[in-house]
C-alpha cells in the first residue's frame, strides 16, 4: 500500500470554528474523510495536523523514502516559512499544496508562498475539495 501524508499546519485544528466565511465550517475531521475518500485504490492517507513548524519539518524528513507523496496545508507557514520549503525541497516524491481559501482575494501579504517554490501543483479557493482534488493528483503522479 502506498502513502500520501496529509499535512496541515498551524490553526487548521479549528477547522470548521474559526473564521467560517473563510473556511467553512467543515471540520479536520471532514478533511481527512474526504482525503481518504479521494486515494485511488492501492492508496492510504497518513494524516497529521500540528501548530509547529518543527514538527512538521520532522514529519516531512520521517515522509522521505517512504511516503508517494504529500499533501499539504501549511496555513500561515505558506508565507514566513523558508524552513519548510527547505524541508520539502528535501523530499523526493509529488507535493501538491492546498488552501481552503482563495488567497489571491484576501491580504496581500497572503498572496506569496514559500511553499509554492516546490510545489508540483497549487489549489486555492475550492474549500475542502481541494484536497479531494490533491490526493487524486498525487496518486497520478505516483500511481
Amino acid at each position: 500500500m502506498k502513502t500520501i501524508l496529509l499535512l496541515n499546519g498551524p490553526n487548521l485544528n479549528l477547522l470548521g470554528k474559526r473564521q467560517p466565511e473563510h473556511y467553512g465550517y467543515e471540520t479536520l475531521a471532514d478533511v481527512e474523510a474526504l482525503s481518504r475518500e479521494a486515494c485511488a485504490t492501492g492508496f492510504q492517507i497518513d494524516a497529521k495536523q500540528s501548530n509547529w513548524e518543527g514538527q512538521l519539518i520532522d514529519w516531512i524528513h520521517e515522509a522521505r523514502g517512504k511516503a508517494s507523496g504529500i499533501v499539504i496545508n501549511p496555513g500561515g507557514l505558506s508565507h514566513t516559512s523558508v524552513a519548510l520549503l527547505d524541508a520539502l525541497n528535501a523530499f523526493e516524491a509529488p507535493v501538491i499544496e492546498v488552501h481552503i481559501s482563495q488567497i489571491h482575494k484576501r491580504e496581500a501579504f497572503r498572496h506569496h508562498s514559500y511553499i509554492s517554490h516546490r510545489s508540483d501543483a497549487v489549489i486555492a479557493g475550492l474549500g475542502i475539495d481541494g484536497y479531494g482534488a490533491a490526493v487524486r493528483r498525487v496518486c497520478k503522479l505516483a500511481g
